[in-house]
């Protein structure tokens, strides 16, 4: 199975929380800190668990998600 990681634009980030649905894996939260648009933004919780998919990354409407693939 492929493995990849999410690389996140935390200043492109709204914050609507779309990829945190989309995740088949649940390895994206909100993080604690706020991006200069004062919105919480999704960090990874754990990369080794990504499929890279890409499901958060075309659920992005704001193109603020990568998925880099590592296997």
């Amino acid at each position: 199975m492929a493995q990849g990681k999410p690389v996140i634009d935390s200043e492109r980030c709204k914050g609507c929380g779309l990829c945190l649905g989309a995740c088949p894996k649940k390895i994206l939260k909100l993080s604690d800190d706020f991006n200069k648009q004062g919105v919480q933004y999704p960090v990874c919780v754990d990369e080794d668990a990504c499929i890279a998919c890409k499901f958060c990354a075309m659920m992005c409407p704001d193109l603020a998600i990568t998925i880099i693939k590592t296997a």
